[in-house]
């Protein structure tokens, strides 16, 4: 995890492999951050995507707050 937009519930994340797609569910983890979220909306360049690929840093929306660092997984 990279950034976090409050004013937005964003959270800016750089896909290091695989991919993630819309209604996959990932896991936000850190030192105060513990949560899963199913993914309803993910944003490259400002124009809503379906998906996103290793080595893209993409947007998406979060119902709890997260911090830089946070490591973010895919749950299977």
């Amino acid at each position: 995890m990279t950034h976090f937009y409050g004013d937005a519930n964003a959270a800016i994340v750089k896909i290091e492999f695989g991919e993630i797609r819309v209604g996959d569910t990932l896991r936000f983890t850190g030192h105060t951050t513990d949560f899963e979220q199913r993914i309803t909306r993910i944003e490259l360049d400002k124009a809503e995507v379906p998906f996103a690929r290793a080595g893209q840093e993409v947007g998406l929306e979060v119902r709890e707050r997260v911090r830089e660092h946070d490591e973010v997984r895919k749950v299977s």
